[in-house]
């Protein structure tokens, strides 16, 4: 009889197993898609408005770091293509609309006060994104999903600090 209820309990512990694990599964991955999601037009965000800077900066530290996040948001956005291909995303084409504001707010600019906003909006922009990723890093169930976030974190984090380095000097 023993023998029977171990069983038992043992087939019922599994039976609740299975039954709760692709639910949280499926929460994990719905948390980890929305934010792959928004880290993706974070990336665009930033590339449109730094294409912009890299044209309109006329401090030439300022245009270097523009350069910079082009260079390396399109980097981001190569490596977490494959997350957003194997979980049927699709990427963003451009800016959002908060984002388009402060593109034509940019293009209305010119000299030192377009290099202050720009920078400004970099070190807003990357205090967010850095929020962001080091929730989901926290967060998130998938192992090799949870690796590159911890690699966009520590660039986010970089530009962050970069970007309040050189407003601090406009």
């Amino acid at each position: 009889m023993k023998k029977y209820a171990f069983v038992s309990c043992a087939v019922l512990a599994a039976s609740i197993s299975a039954t709760l694990l692709p639910v949280a599964a499926r929460a994990a991955t719905d948390d980890d898609k929305k934010f792959l999601a928004t880290a993706a037009q974070s990336d665009q965000n930033e590339i449109a408005l730094s294409k912009l800077a890299s044209d309109k900066a006329t401090n030439p530290a300022v245009k270097a770091f523009a350069d910079k996040m082009v260079t390396e948001h399109e980097k981001m956005t190569s490596d977490m293509k494959p997350f957003a291909d194997s979980w049927g995303l699709t990427a963003p084409q451009g800016p959002d609309a908060d984002h388009q504001k402060s593109l034509d707010k940019l293009n209305g600019l010119s000299g030192a006060d377009f290099d202050k906003e720009y920078m400004s909006d970099m070190v807003s922009d990357h205090a967010k994104a850095l929020s962001a990723f080091t929730s989901e890093a926290k967060d998130t169930k998938d192992v090799k999903f949870r690796s590159a976030v911890i690699k966009g974190k520590t660039a986010v984090a970089a530009h962050k600090n970069m970007a309040y380095d050189l407003k601090k000097k406009l």
